[in-house]
């Protein structure tokens, strides 16, 4: 690595680590615990924008996995939250909530870094997650991946 890139990766790496000092927009806790409590929703997609987490997008209750997934974008990072409704094994229906920090590899290296050091802290305001799922491509986030991951 030369100079100029070892100055510049130390540049982003400091401004990725302010940043995860990052705000949370209330809505963001008040539209989680919509979807925890009231199951109001089946996803909510977060992004961060402004030094701060806010909703992207929310996904009506009757939308499926592959609504949710087709809402993130393909180049740019994102948070979301996908309640999973499933049957086990012993034939009883459950829901799951799990958390996904989607980082795709053809994100920005500034983006993931912020995202990547704001994560821990913007999960704890959201108290109820079950399963975590950090995925850099749609395979790594494949329903099957999800129903593996919830049983």
């Amino acid at each position: 690595m030369n100079q100029e890139a070892k100055l510049e990766f130390k540049t982003n790496l400091g401004q990725a680590n302010a940043a995860s000092g990052m705000a949370v927009n209330d809505e963001c806790k008040l539209k989680f615990s919509e979807l925890k409590s009231k199951r109001n929703y089946r996803f909510i997609v977060f992004k961060i924008e402004q030094q701060q987490v806010v909703v992207e997008k929310v996904g009506s209750p009757d939308e499926s996995y592959e609504d949710f997934t087709n809402s993130l974008p393909a180049n740019e990072c994102r948070y979301a939250v996908f309640d999973f409704d499933f049957t086990t094994d012993e034939n009883c229906q459950k829901s799951k909530i799990f958390f996904i920090a989607w980082a795709p590899d053809t994100s920005k290296v500034r983006e993931k870094m912020v995202y990547a050091s704001s994560k821990d802290r913007f999960k704890r305001e959201l108290d109820g997650i079950q399963v975590e799922v950090q995925a850099t491509d749609p395979s790594e986030m494949s329903l099957d991946i999800v129903k593996a991951r919830a049983l």
